[in-house]
């Protein structure tokens, strides 16, 4: 998961200004905002899941959708410079009121849901040292998650922003362990490892292979978010055509860099190992080669990187919340500020729904790869939408007037990100559409709380049908839990 730059936000201050950013500083911002804290868990994450060829595999296809999206947000941002509200209105736009108001419940409760993981990661983190964290969902690491969670949450309504000297200590932070551990774990690999790792340990079969995959998916997804970042850059390239360029550059190495983390790790230790490793498992894998040193730097990296992007990620829940309600999408309390021009009404909404979350980690089987997976899952609905609506756009041909050819290129980017992130939403299994669904039912109280405050009609006969169909489903999962045939 990296660090948000909601698209169509603008560039913070004391950034870069419009048409100054040459091809190869694009592609750095890019590389920048996808890096993330979510790409120190992949080797423990792959390793229980799938071996060296699933894990290709679902790198390539995610890979694919996801640059596929990227370029539809590109599109979009060219196409429809009216919608600026956040990704939600483009599903309001294409699709009605309560279209648009799911997906920003779901895409602020990605990043509420975001935060609690990486509190579970600092928790796990520090557990390395103080056993009693754990793996970071034991009571003591509830107890300090909880004590970070209000800590960050005082900061915030004082006003805090997201520093320049805050994102480059981050970035350096993040990026120095990783390249430490490429260049350490390229040398100590061993090919019979690489050999024996490269089915997964399983009989080599399409159904095999194919399910390792599916395992996969989400987790690929989560270190992926943020993506949509990638389509603020446009306006500060000194070329047009300097975007899509810096997007494929960036992406590919940011791609390349996911991909070498993953597959190195198996050069290392035997799959079974890297299943039990302890998150973070760059650190364990690091640990293998060079002894104890290895986990503290890496930790230490970890530590300063995640905290980086828990700060950014609060700041774009409660920005979620606080843009949507001043558009008229979410209550008009939402929208209110303290004193210090902070929106404490949805940084306080956010703060006690990610406590809520937090007491789960009590309960689930594995704490980070639950929240991963429901990150990555409500993440991908506000995705579908903009994926949809930027193929109906191409498909109505409105704004392409004399621009057959981009039209047709922008139809099959917007088809296949459209194809992929249903794709994912399927893979990610019923399970998790279940549990959203319990975030949804509730959430549908505020939505008729804004129709009342605009004294519109409730819902249209369609948007009647999806609420139905979204109480339904939170009545299964609410069972389901209950009665034990659902576990976290």
């Amino acid at each position: 998961m990296s660090q948000p730059s909601p698209a169509g936000a603008p560039p913070s201050p004391g950034g870069p200004q419009a048409g100054t950013l040459s091809l190869a500083a694009l592609a750095c911002l890019v590389v920048g905002s996808m890096v993330g804290g979510g790409i120190f868990s992949l080797p423990q994450a792959f390793g229980a899941a799938t071996g060296i060829l699933g894990a290709l595999i679902a790198w390539g296809l995610v890979g694919t959708g996801m640059l596929m999206l990227a370029f539809v947000f590109q599109a979009l941002a060219l196409r429809r410079p009216d919608i600026d509200a956040g990704i939600y209105a483009y599903a309001q736009a294409g699709f009605g009121p309560y279209a648009g108001f799911i997906a920003a419940l779901s895409y602020w409760a990605s990043a509420v849901l975001g935060n609690v993981a990486f509190l579970v990661l600092v928790m796990s983190t520090l557990g390395s040292y103080v056993p009693m964290f754990g793996d970071g969902d034991t009571l003591p690491a509830l107890a300090g998650a909880s004590a970070l969670l209000w800590t960050f949450h005082v900061l915030l309504l004082r006003g805090v922003k997201e520093a320049a000297a805050i994102n480059t200590i981050v970035t350096v932070a993040k990026l120095l362990p990783l390249a430490a551990f490429l260049v350490i774990v390229a040398v100590a690999i061993r090919p019979e490892l690489l050999e024996a790792n490269f089915f997964g340990g399983a009989t080599p079969s399409l159904s095999a292979i194919l399910e390792q995959v599916r395992q996969t998916m989400l987790v690929v997804v989560f270190v992926f978010l943020g993506i949509e970042g990638a389509s603020v850059y446009s306006r500060l390239a000194r070329r047009r055509e300097d975007v899509g360029r810096a997007t494929v550059l960036g992406f590919l190495g940011v791609l390349s860099l996911f991909v070498l983390v993953t597959v190195l790790s198996y050069g290392v230790m035997p799959r079974a190992e890297l299943a039990q490793l302890h998150n973070p498992s760059v650190a364990g894998v690091l640990s293998a080669v060079i002894g104890d040193a290895g986990t503290a730097f890496v930790s230490l990296g970890v530590l300063v990187s995640v905290l980086g992007a828990f700060l950014a990620w609060s700041l774009l829940a409660a920005e979620v919340l606080y843009s949507a309600a001043k558009h008229g999408t979410m209550p008009r309390l939402l929208a209110g500020e303290n004193r210090n021009g902070a929106p404490a009404p949805a940084i306080w909404a956010s703060t006690l729904a990610a406590q809520l979350f937090l007491l789960l980690i009590l309960f689930a089987e594995s704490a980070f790869r639950f929240f991963v997976d429901l990150t990555s899952a409500t993440a991908l609905i506000p995705y579908l939408f903009v994926a949809a609506f930027g193929l109906s756009l191409a498909w109505s041909g409105a704004s392409y007037e004399g621009q057959a050819q981009a039209r047709r290129l922008d139809l099959v980017r917007a088809g296949i990100a459209t194809f992929c992130a249903a794709g994912l939403i399927y893979a990610g299994g019923l399970k998790l559409l279940l549990l959203s669904s319990l975030l949804f039912a509730p959430g549908t109280a505020l939505f008729i709380m804004v129709r009342r405050e605009q004294h519109g009609a409730l819902f249209s006969a369609r948007e009647a049908v999806a609420a139905a169909l979204i109480l339904l489903a939170a009545l299964v999962a609410a069972y389901g839990l209950a009665s034990g045939d659902i576990v976290l």
